[in-house]
């Protein structure tokens, strides 16, 4: 697909605001990529699933969907799935990769399957949390503990438990977003984020973002509302050290089973620098605090070429390729 002719997309649907607990930043990534989009002269159009029929789509005859919808019934395969059904092409990956990402104790599992380095996890199903198993936690894992829910995303229900005595709360303020909990061993050290672009052995990885929030707290409130998170990119960390992040993402992001783009987040643990894969991000945010845009500006690709690019890369299931 050449991005030269921008008539050759047809008509663009961008899927954004949603019904998920990331609603309002999916708005704010709907917006961007929709005017990066028409300034570039594409046919591009706003399409909310919360407020319209998905088969408008169809009727109204786009020719592919750009997904810029965060969480549930959005990033989970059930939207990807209804536009297999309706037969038209979307960004991001397929139905399988994207319901398995979503669900992070899904991930972890298939990450350690294959030799890749994830944090030591306790799930807690819905019919495990009495208190003496919710208690037992620490005594696994450790403290600090991070406690969140496993099917969501931007830092919605997460705790960092110091504590045994605040481990009841936490797993109470998870359990309101995912019947199920995931207790995860706490990595001290530097967050980064890696992203990707493409598909199969054509996938590359952009440059690392290094990630310094305020007393370590890169929350919800931090990650979309304020400018205290500092970041750098081009990362400075050493050389080998970045080619090792981006090898992890690389192979993180193949065994999931990903296309298009996606980014995975990783702590560098501070005692002996070796990284560990926390989540991948399938629809990832394109707001003004994003880290794919800032990325890619690092590795010379603006902001309204990068939506370009995603949008071109749209495909379906049945098709396995660009379109």
């Amino acid at each position: 697909m050449s991005l030269q002719d921008p008539k050759l997309f047809g008509k663009v649907a961008v899927l954004f605001g949603g019904s998920s607990a990331e609603r309002e930043i999916s708005l704010m990534s709907g917006t961007g990529v929709l005017d990066a989009l028409r300034s570039r002269g594409v046919d591009a159009h706003a399409f909310d699933p919360s407020q319209r029929e998905l088969s408008e789509l169809k009727r109204e005859g786009f020719a592919r969907c750009f997904v810029a919808l965060h969480g549930r019934h959005g990033e989970d395969g059930t939207v990807q799935g209804a536009l297999e059904l309706l037969g038209i092409p979307y960004t991001g990956s397929g139905v399988m990769a994207s319901s398995v990402a979503m669900d992070k104790v899904m991930t972890k599992r298939i990450w350690q399957a294959d030799g890749l380095p994830t944090p030591k996890y306790v799930r807690l199903a819905f019919d495990q949390q009495s208190r003496e198993q919710i208690m037992a936690v620490p005594d696994v894992l450790g403290l600090p503990v991070i406690v969140k829910p496993p099917r969501e995303g931007s830092s919605i229900g997460v705790t960092k438990v110091q504590g045994y005595s605040q481990m009841q709360d936490a797993v109470a303020l998870s359990a309101k977003y995912d019947a199920d909990v995931l207790c995860e061993e706490f990595i001290e050290g530097e967050e980064v984020t890696c992203a990707v672009l493409g598909h199969g052995l054509d996938a590359r990885a952009l440059p690392v973002v290094r990630i310094a929030a305020p007393e370590g707290a890169y929350d919800y409130q931090n990650k979309y509302f304020t400018d205290d998170v500092k970041y750098q990119c081009p990362s400075g960390l050493p050389e080998a050290e970045e080619r090792e992040i981006q090898r992890i993402t690389l192979a993180a992001y193949r065994t999931l089973g990903c296309r298009g783009w996606g980014r995975a987040d990783v702590m560098i643990r501070a005692s002996d620098r070796k990284p560990f894969l926390l989540e991948m991000n399938t629809s990832p945010g394109m707001t003004s605090h994003s880290l794919v845009p800032m990325s890619a500006r690092a590795a010379g690709i603006a902001y309204e070429e990068l939506c370009l690019r995603v949008l071109a890369s749209a495909t379906l299931d049945a098709t396995g390729g660009s379109l």
